[in-house]
């Protein structure tokens, strides 16, 4: 694989339009593993006014994650990893990552004695002791070894976004935000961020993208003409119509998604008319219309 180190090179941080969810695990995969984090990311990009181009799982093989990162970096404005980051030996993102823009791994200070401070003792490990050199206390520290670009501004480089977690989001190449796989505290951590790149937003309240749901008991190949020619007619304004079956139930939905809000609302009766449909402000709420 190409070396990668002039992706490393120094750049502005750039206001986020786009974003990326690169979920990476074996387990998920395979089905182990429900994924439940692209959904929470999809929902909270949603609501920040970014746009989530992309939702990508791969395994835990460094060749994968590396070519990933690089194409995703260079692509989108945000990118978020999910999974990865723990003790073991199949916990290799943050090296691959690391390799992908030919950085080095280490030992982060602030990192390391939060971890000292915020971990809670381990019954099954009753003599682990974090001054004694041990196999646990080296797997414990394969999680605060981040990779290092030491062109760039530190600080900027580990982020703590709870101030009860010892849990850094390392940030590679200014857009790579790597996050761990346990739905808790990706959950935590994704929506902690926001105070750290509230200025880069170009919607920080998700004022400017709105949302249209329409109930209709039609099905769906009764309105795919019309609602083909409305996606048509209204894509070039930057509107998205989405058609949404719900299987045994007696409605499904349509969806007007857009940021010209009023343009938007001028729609909306036109709609109701061609699927002969009732407009509903929850979504779910289709299923339970009689």
């Amino acid at each position: 694989m190409a070396p990668a180190s002039n992706l490393a090179g120094v750049k502005d941080a750039r206001t986020i339009h786009t974003a990326a969810c690169l979920v990476i695990g074996d387990e998920v995969l395979g089905g182990k593993t429900i994924d439940t984090n692209s959904t929470f990311m999809a929902k909270w990009c949603f609501s920040l006014g970014m746009n989530l181009k992309r939702i990508e799982t791969i395994e835990d093989d460094e060749d994968e994650i590396i070519e990933a990162v690089r194409r995703m970096s260079n692509r989108y404005d945000f990118v978020v990893t999910s999974g990865g980051i723990g003790p073991t030996h199949d916990d290799i993102t943050y090296q691959s990552i690391a390799r992908a823009f030919g950085l080095p791994l280490k030992l982060h200070a602030e990192a390391y004695e939060r971890m000292k401070k915020l971990s809670k003792p381990n019954k099954l490990q009753p003599d682990f002791s974090w001054d004694v050199d041990s196999p646990a206390k080296t797997a414990r520290l394969r999680m605060v070894q981040l990779p290092v670009d030491e062109s760039r501004d530190l600080h900027k480089q580990a982020l703590f976004p709870r101030d009860e977690l010892w849990v850094p989001v390392s940030v590679v190449n200014d857009n790579i935000h790597i996050l761990p796989g346990v739905p808790r505290l990706f959950e935590s951590l994704l929506d902690g961020l926001k105070p750290f790149i509230a200025d880069r937003l170009i919607d920080p309240d998700g004022k400017g993208i709105c949302r249209i749901i329409i109930a209709t008991p039609l099905p769906e190949s009764a309105v795919a003409e019309y609602l083909t020619e409305l996606a048509a007619r209204v894509g070039p304004k930057g509107i998205k119509v989405g058609s949404y079956p719900h299987w045994g139930k007696k409605n499904n939905s349509v969806t007007l998604v857009g940021r010209d809000r009023d343009y938007l609302e001028s729609l909306v009766p036109e709609v109701l008319s061609k699927v002969e449909g009732k407009r509903i402000t929850v979504e779910g709420e289709e299923d339970a219309l009689e």
